[in-house]
């Protein structure tokens, strides 16, 4: 992937935008799925599975499920990947627009 399309997929897949992706790949430090229909690869690891407790490889979601992600951060090296997270928080964050009442005069 050349720097303009890895720009280019930067751009589409902004930090703290909600994503959905098929799981693609166990691996022993996260998972990795398809997003849309492009050609990036997001990867969730262990520590942005749970807000509280251990994460282990059995708790994984099955290959071909469909997951809802945030997109936390960028792997600018040679593989490319775009960093989720799917902590409950995180995605409650993002889902759930904050709601401030108006003041009154």
């Amino acid at each position: 992937m050349n720097n303009t399309s890895w720009e280019q997929l930067k751009t589409q897949y902004k930090l703290g935008q909600f994503v959905q992706g098929k799981v693609e790949f166990h691996a022993p430090f996260g998972v990795f799925l398809k997003i849309d229909e492009s050609v990036v690869k997001g990867l969730i690891k262990i520590p942005d599975f749970l807000d509280e407790g251990d994460m282990s490889e059995a708790m994984y979601p099955d290959i071909g499920t469909t997951v809802g992600a945030v997109v936390v951060g960028y792997n600018e090296s040679t593989c490319r990947e775009v960093y989720l997270s799917a902590k409950p928080s995180v995605l409650h964050k993002v889902l759930v627009p904050l709601k401030i009442p108006a003041l009154t005069a």
